[in-house]
């Protein structure tokens, strides 16, 4: 293999490892909590302070917290 050819396969073979690290990368992170429009509308919520959707529609952004398991133990 000349020089030339080996340059050639080692950057395709780097560029083959940066497709599997980008692909890695867009893993959706869950949002803990959805606010209560999103959660009433079954929308994506971003879970920020206030929400894309929200923001959108110009309604305040509702999080109510979730309390300790409600389920009995068995």
């Amino acid at each position: 293999m000349t020089s030339t050819n080996q340059q050639n396969q080692a950057s395709q073979d780097q560029a083959g490892s940066q497709d599997i690290l980008t692909e890695a990368n867009r893993v959706s992170r869950r949002t803990p909590m959805a606010c209560q429009f999103c959660r009433g509308r079954k929308l994506k919520c971003d879970g920020r302070q206030t929400c894309a959707n929200c923001a959108r529609r110009g309604i305040p952004c509702v999080y109510v917290p979730i309390s300790a398991s409600s389920s009995s133990p068995s």
